[in-house]
C-alpha cells in the first residue's frame, strides 16, 4: 500500500550508515556496560541534555531514551553514560547506541497523514498487517508516529523525526486536544454534552470531554464532534459506548491546531513552517 503524495517533500536521507531509521520499536543487540569506560555528568559542561539530543535524532521518545541511558546502551566519546543529566554538543561529541554511532539530524520534519481504516499505527509489523510504515515508504526512515489511532479509526496522524516533539504531543501533561467525528446509532440526549464535560467513570478511571456537540443527524444516525486531551486506548469508543452510543465510524480531524482538512484517505503532506511553529509553541519548544 502506498501513500498518495499531497505536495510533500521527501526527507533528506543524507545520514551516516548507522544513524538512520532509529525508532523505539527497534530491537537492538544487548550491550554490556562493563565493556567500556563510564562517563559521569559534568555540571559545568555546556550543551543539550543527552536524552533530548537522542530523541531529536529519532532514537525514540525522551522516556525511551532515558531508559536506554539507564540500561547502559548509550555512550559519549566512547564512554558509557548511565546517569541522567549529561550535556553534550551534537556537533562535537560522538554519540552511540549499542556501540553504533548515530547521526544527529538537524533537518527536523513533521508530516500529517490521513490514515485509512484497517491500517495499524506502527512503522513495521511482524504479522504482516498493513501498517503506517508501509504507506510512507522511504519517508519512514527516522520517523516515529505521534501517539496512535486504533486500527479501525481513520483520520489525522502525525509523523515526525523529532522525538522530543513526539513525546510532548503525546504526553497527557501537555493536554494537547484531539478532535474526532464519531458516527453513532440513534439520537443523542440533549443533556449529554453537559454530562460528558462533567466526566464519567470508565473501568480505568474518570474521563472528561473538553467539548461535545452534535453536527448532523440522518436516518437514525448521528454525527458528533468530540474533543479530548486524553490518549487512553479506545477512549472515544469506550466513552460513547458507556453512555449508550456505540460508534460505527470514527475519524480524527485535528491534533491541536493541525487540521485534517480535505486530505484524501492514505495521503501524506509535510507540515508548513508555520504549522510546525504552532505545534512547537503549543508544547513549549
Amino acid at each position: 500500500m502506498n501513500a498518495v503524495p499531497d505536495d510533500s517533500d521527501p526527507l533528506d536521507e543524507s545520514t551516516t550508515d548507522a544513524g538512520e531509521g532509529w525508532s523505539e520499536d527497534m530491537e537492538l543487540a544487548p550491550v554490556h556496560p562493563g565493556d567500556r569506560p563510564s562517563a559521569e555528568p559534568d555540571e559545568d559542561r555546556e550543551g543539550e541534555r543527552l536524552q533530548k539530543v537522542l530523541a531529536r535524532a529519532g532514537v525514540g521518545s525522551r522516556r525511551v531514551c532515558e531508559d536506554m541511558i539507564e540500561a547502559g546502551r548509550i555512550s559519549v566519546n566512547g564512554a558509557v553514560v548511565q546517569v541522567q543529566g549529561m550535556r553534550v554538543d551534537p556537533a562535537k561529541d560522538k554519540i552511540a547506541v549499542d556501540g553504533v554511532r548515530i547521526e544527529i539530524r538537524e533537518d527536523r520534519v513533521t508530516y500529517a497523514m490521513n490514515k485509512p481504516p484497517g491500517v495499524i499505527t506502527a512503522m513495521s509489523d511482524d504479522r504482516n498487517r498493513a501498517c503506517v510504515g508501509d504507506m510512507v515508504g522511504d519517508l519512514a526512515k527516522g520517523l516515529v508516529h505521534v501517539g496512535r489511532l486504533d486500527q479501525d479509526t481513520e483520520g489525522l496522524l502525525l509523523l515526525t523525526n523529532d522525538g522530543e516533539l513526539a513525546h510532548r504531543l503525546a504526553h497527557p501533561s501537555y493536554e494537547v486536544r484531539k478532535t474526532y467525528l464519531a458516527q453513532v446509532s440513534g439520537s443523542v440526549p440533549r443533556d449529554l454534552a453537559r454530562r460528558l464535560r462533567s466526566g464519567v467513570e470508565l473501568d480505568d478511571g474518570p474521563v472528561k470531554a473538553d467539548s461535545f456537540r452534535v453536527v448532523d443527524t440522518h436516518a437514525g444516525q448521528s454525527v458528533a464532534e468530540v474533543v479530548l486531551h486524553e490518549g487512553r486506548k479506545h477512549i472515544v469508543r469506550r466513552l460513547l459506548a458507556h453512555v449508550g452510543l456505540p460508534v460505527s465510524r470514527l475519524t480524527r480531524t485535528a491534533v491541536g491546531p493541525i487540521q485534517l482538512q480535505r486530505m484524501r484517505s492514505g495521503s501524506i503532506r509535510k507540515l508548513s513552517k508555520e504549522e510546525l511553529g504552532t505545534l512547537q509553541e503549543l508544547v513549549g519548544l
